[in-house]
């Protein structure tokens, strides 16, 4: 049964200090799904890098072989150890993995609570996977699913009714830190996404501002002529700090655009006038030295937290209503995998028991030397009408829940119970019979005591929870 699986790492479980080194550009991207497109491993991939989130969904065979795939192949991208990295990382499956998503794509996730830029991401990086090749009928339903619940929760709710994002909380901090802006010389590097959400924010404060890019110039001319500022290059960019009151650095250079040898050599000719930095890329623009240059005040993406606070303030209503919507989508999600997957799973467990049949009537075919072979035939015939008939109720069972949000849960238990995607079933040498349980005489093959996750419901009758069933073997694993 294919599983879909997340590895990824967020401003929740990491610094920035680490989430750039495994920050991917599109052209990364891009090389990273065509290794999958290769992999015989995984079957369905895509990625999504933003900064505060760097995220790998992948639909595979086997999950706890890809995690430990996955983990590696980032680990060595971003020169962390494994085991640095595990405590790090979060690796959700199924539809704690598609609930992720979901929540990523509805900036219930997002440093911001309800940002809209994250959407477009999601969007970009699903697109980026078709170009590749690498989705299938599991990322498809995924990402379209996660897309719609994204518009759901911005139309049905007033989560991003401020139109919160990265850019203008950096613009609410440069204006604690400066007063009004009015007055004040701001400076934009970059010419991005993010660049041209920033001189929005700074427009509404009446600010005419300055973009230095040198990749995009002709776009930062653009910029410069929607909202009223003026153009420079990096090259320039010495001459150009000498003048600026606040600088807002948005690029998506991999290394840093401004060290702290020539700010120092900058600020020397400032007579001590106060430089306030706020570097919202990831990787970073400037160098972390650089808050150590005297009346500089250097702030990186993580800085913005004291101010994203505030923005929560009277949005937790609305952030539960759209919780609500998740969880909405999230059971159709489930329902849609059961559907999915009962069939395979219908035939896997006959095929199972078939082999089964097989094996003991091969082990036992020499203790059958009277036997003519007619009796041969009957003992094969009532072996598998019993096993026919063992089931018939299961499978009944199985095609009932097809509709239902619990299918995909059902069809999980059922194919961890009967080892449906593990090993080959073991038959014991000689046909002797498996051990004994000492106080109640019965069979087992493996006493296994799951425990339920402290978040997540236990499962019964009319718990309803179903749809939320986590796998078996991450269970063992947490409650271990």
């Amino acid at each position: 049964m294919n599983e879909l699986l997340v590895l990824g790492l967020s401003h929740k479980t990491a610094p920035v200090a680490v989430r750039e080194r495994l920050s991917v550009t599109d052209l990364q991207i891009e090389r990273m799904l065509a290794d999958f497109a290769r992999s015989q491993h995984v079957h369905e991939a895509a990625v999504l890098s933003t900064c505060n989130r760097t995220e790998i969904y992948v639909v595979v065979g086997d999950a706890l072989q890809a995690e430990g795939e996955l983990l590696s192949i980032v680990a060595k991208s971003s020169r962390i150890r494994p085991t640095e990295l595990a405590n790090l990382v979060y690796m959700p499956r199924n539809c704690d993995a598609a609930r992720h998503l979901y929540r990523v794509a509805s900036g219930l996730d997002s440093m911001i609570l309800g940002e809209y830029e994250v959407q477009g991401q999601v969007k970009r990086a699903y697109e980026a996977a078709l170009r590749a090749g690498t989705t299938g009928p599991m990322l498809n339903r995924l990402f379209k699913a996660a897309l719609r619940t994204g518009k759901r929760v911005r139309t049905e709710t007033r989560l991003s009714e401020r139109h919160t994002s990265v850019a203008s909380v950096a613009v609410d901090l440069a204006a604690q830190q400066v007063g009004h802006l009015e007055d004040k010389n701001v400076m934009i590097i970059g010419a991005g996404e993010t660049a041209e959400l920033t001189a929005q924010a700074f427009a509404t404060q009446g600010v005419r501002t300055l973009f230095v890019s040198n990749r995009h110039a002709d776009r930062a001319r653009s910029l410069a002529d929607r909202f009223g500022g003026r153009v420079g290059t990096l090259t320039e960019l010495p001459e150009q700090l000498a003048e600026a009151d606040v600088v807002i650095s948005s690029t998506s250079s991999p290394h840093p655009v401004l060290g702290a040898p020539e700010l120092a050599a900058v600020m020397c000719h400032r007579l001590a006038r106060p430089l306030v930095l706020i570097d919202i890329a990831v990787p970073r623009d400037i160098d972390p030295h650089c808050a150590a240059v005297p009346s500089v005040a250097l702030y990186d993406i993580d800085d913005l937290q004291a101010v994203v606070a505030r923005n929560l303030e009277g949005r937790e209503g609305e952030a539960s209503i759209a919780e609500d919507i998740v969880e909405e989508e999230i059971h159709k999600f489930a329902r849609w995998m059961g559907q999915m997957e009962i069939t395979p799973t219908i035939v896997d467990l006959r095929a199972r028991a078939g082999e089964i049949v097989d094996h003991v009537l091969a082990e036992n075919e020499g203790r059958w030397e009277s036997a003519s072979d007619a009796d041969v035939q009957r003992i094969e015939r009532a072996a598998r009408t019993i096993v026919q008939r063992l089931l018939h109720e299961p499978t009944l069972r199985l095609k009932e829940a097809r509709d239902r949000d619990d299918a995909h849960g059902h069809v999980e238990v059922l194919r961890e119970l009967f080892g449906l995607d593990g090993a080959e079933p073991e038959v014991v040498a000689g046909g002797a019979p498996p051990p004994e349980c000492p106080a109640h005489g019965m069979f087992v093959a493996e006493q296994d005591a799951v425990a339920p996750s402290a978040d997540v419901p236990a499962a019964g009758p009319a718990s309803g929870s179903w749809a939320e069933v986590r796998s078996l073997a991450a269970r063992r694993s947490s409650a271990s």
